[in-house]
């Protein structure tokens, strides 16, 4: 298939620098909000934010991660039809904060089969913010790639009391979702109710070929808010969630997913002169999650399951002080417990029970932290930011027969970071920040076994005791926002010391694995273009591209992407659109085989591939959307270069890496009522 070589960069920045100057000489109409949305752009410095209810191109499962994958800088490490976990800039995992309105939740299973995005369902929420890199203190430590911040929006009923909407989608392989919202209440409170369900069957990659990736997943949240004047708002709230998956890229499918929260909230706005406002939260969230061999796939040998669980608690409080009319300082606190548990069990003469067995503890982590963050801006339009946080950190192996058994570690983690921000004039705005991360090692990379020579035979060799890792980075980046043309370029330039590379270790066994420290570099840029050329018509243009090097080894460092861009074509005159979309793969020839982090390791080097995709989108109400589109219309059979490895499991085609969906069509419906 035609490869996207690394030899176009000169063409796709210069069809971004054209697309702007070329705006001066468009005469367009207000910008419409795209029906459907194929590139969120950056909005802002270092900040990309998103509708997760919007129609989206590809059309994502209705996870967290897959929401992600149309944004410059991410990738998405497939696994099965849902459930895969974000990368930004090459960086995965931990070094990506996932937030649910504030809130951190944590996966169980050691192979990644649950990570945090598997239990968000993006519909559910109104909002979604992307912050880049470490240049913010106030959602945690070790945030080196950036947070990612699923909110729900703060009720209004200035219109009507009763609002909501409703959302359906049909598609290929079976595909169907439901989400409905509704919202009532008036000036003392309010109630909240949504939920949301998704189910596919097994989907087909270009060749035809049925790939192990069926799921169904629903969720239910209820919030109950009381608003005593305009200023105040107290809310109590909680979510459930289950679902079950089939993953093509192992010998274990995930039965249950099973998520409580509870939470409650408290803001308080226009204090006094001083003091703007003051936020608390504290929260629980359970994960109750099931993996075997037998229930989702056809097993005529032993029968095993696995059942880990995580407790996570936390809190949080902050203020925003008005130390001047131009400069407002943020200080906060925070705490956060989590507690992980397994049991399982095997069986060759039936089904294995393991909801007899006790749970035992294997880890338990703490952290403490203190923040402060200060906006400082001037009056020509400048502005400089900076923050410092402090966080006290425990681990504790709790686990039996490891050389670090009944041992804590604990760490001070320091992060920081200033920026500035500089006004050129009314469109064109830059910026240039110095950040630093310092993150502890988080439970998948404590627990790998360097020694293992099977899955019950772990050995007594540990990576518990871990050294934290150490990021620093400077951000830079321009914005520009005129009538015609919004466009934005930001690159990065980051020292790990203390990286924490994960690498098999097949000279030990092939279940053998091992974490350790190296000091390596990383460093790329993304850039997205908007350009309204004529009424009704838009071009947009997207570019992201990592390189990483491990300079403890003299090698490539593990899991980059490569070279991605995408080209758009649109025409929305407000009741009709229609769309094109083009996305373009470099190959990727710097590997590290069997070296990446606790999600998946170079498998090897990649081809290059293009995807070309269409949409449409009609608007017969004011408040109706109906929306349809192919992706990969012309069937390509392609896999992504991080991906996992396919599985071997009977009836199935074998892969190097689990392929992508081919030829995939949709419909969708959305209905608001305000």
């Amino acid at each position: 298939m035609p490869a996207f070589r690394p030899s176009l960069l000169a063409f796709l920045i210069t069809s971004l620098s054209v697309q702007n100057a070329l705006a001066a000489e468009a005469d367009t109409a207000t910008q419409l909000e795209p029906m459907v949305v194929t590139a969120p752009p950056m909005s802002d410095v270092l900040t990309v934010t998103t509708d997760p209810k919007a129609p989206r191109q590809p059309i994502p499962a209705h996870d967290g991660a897959d929401l992600l994958k149309n944004i410059p800088g991410f990738s998405v490490i497939r696994k099965g039809g849902t459930d895969g976990d974000p990368v930004f800039r090459g960086m995965a995992a931990s070094r990506l904060g996932i937030l649910l309105d504030g809130e951190m939740i944590l996966g169980g299973c050691g192979m990644r089969m649950d990570p945090p995005t598997a239990y968000v369902f993006p519909e559910a929420y109104d909002e979604v913010t992307v912050l880049k890199g470490p240049q913010t203190v106030k959602y945690g430590p070790g945030n080196s790639a950036g947070v990612v911040m699923f909110e729900r929006a703060a009720p209004d009923f200035s219109t009507t009391p009763v609002q909501g909407e409703v959302s359906l989608l049909a598609g290929s392989a079976d595909r169907n979702d439901q989400v409905a919202h509704l919202l009532a209440g008036g000036q003392k409170g309010y109630i909240d109710l949504s939920g949301t369900r998704s189910d596919a069957n097994n989907y087909e990659d270009g060749d035809g070929n049925e790939v192990h990736s069926a799921y169904t997943r629903w969720s239910t949240n209820a919030a109950l808010g009381w608003t005593p004047d305009n200023d105040t708002r107290i809310e109590l709230s909680g979510a459930r969630s289950d679902g079950e998956a089939r993953y093509g890229d192992r010998s274990m499918d995930g039965a249950e997913f099973d998520r409580s929260n509870l939470g409650l909230s408290y803001e308080q706005e226009n204090i006094s002169p001083l003091f703007n406002n003051v936020k608390a939260r504290i929260y629980r969230n359970y994960v109750d999650h099931v993996m075997d061999n037998y229930s989702l796939r056809a097993n005529s040998g032993m029968k095993m399951v696995s059942n880990p669980d995580r407790l996570t608690k936390g809190a949080s409080l902050s203020s925003t002080l008005a130390l001047s009319n131009t400069t407002e300082l943020e200080i906060g606190v925070d705490t956060q417990r989590n507690e992980h548990s397994l049991r399982k069990a095997s069986s060759m003469s039936g089904t294995p029970d393991y909801e007899s067995l006790s749970r035992v503890d294997d880890m338990r982590f703490a952290s403490n932290g203190i923040y402060a963050e200060l906006d400082h801006r001037y009056n020509a339009g400048h502005s400089v930011h900076a923050g410092v946080r402090i966080n006290k950190d425990k681990a504790e192996d709790l686990r039996s027969n490891k050389t670090t058994s009944d041992t804590d570690d604990n760490n001070t983690l320091r992060n920081g970071f200033i920026r500035y921000e500089h006004q050129l004039n009314s469109t064109n705005r830059l910026y240039a920040g110095l950040g630093h991360s310092e993150r502890a090692a988080d439970y998948w990379e404590r627990s790998k076994n360097p020694a293992a020579t099977s899955t019950m035979m772990t050995g007594m060799a540990s990576t518990f005791d871990i050294d934290p890792e150490k990021t620093t980075q400077l951000d830079i980046g321009a914005l520009h926002n005129s009538k015609d043309v919004q466009a934005s370029v930001s690159a990065f330039y980051t020292k790990h010391k203390d990286y924490i590379l994960i690498e098999t270790l097949p000279e030990v066994s092939a279940f053998a694995s091992n974490a350790r420290n190296i000091d390596a570099t990383s460093y790329g840029a993304e850039a997205d273009s908007r350009w309204e050329f004529t009424p009704g018509w838009n071009s947009t243009a997207t570019l992201a591209w990592v390189h990483g090097e491990n300079d403890s080894d003299h090698r490539a460092l593990g899991q980059m992407p490569p070279l991605e861009a995408r080209f758009g074509l649109n025409y929305d005159n407000g009741l009709w659109s229609a769309g094109a979309l083009w996305r373009l793969v470099a190959e990727q020839n710097r590997v590290a085989e069997g070296s990446g982090n606790i999600v998946g390791q170079d498998i090897g080097k990649s081809g290059g591939f293009n995807v070309f995709s269409l949409n449409a989108g009609y608007r017969p109400l004011d408040d109706m959307l109906l929306t349809a589109g192919i992706d990969n219309l012309f069937d390509v059979t392609y896999a992504e270069h991080i991906s996992r490895s396919g599985a071997a499991i009977p009836g199935y085609e074998s892969t190097t890496r689990v392929n992508e969906p081919g030829r995939t069509l949709w419909l969708k419906m959305q209905w608001a009522f305000k």
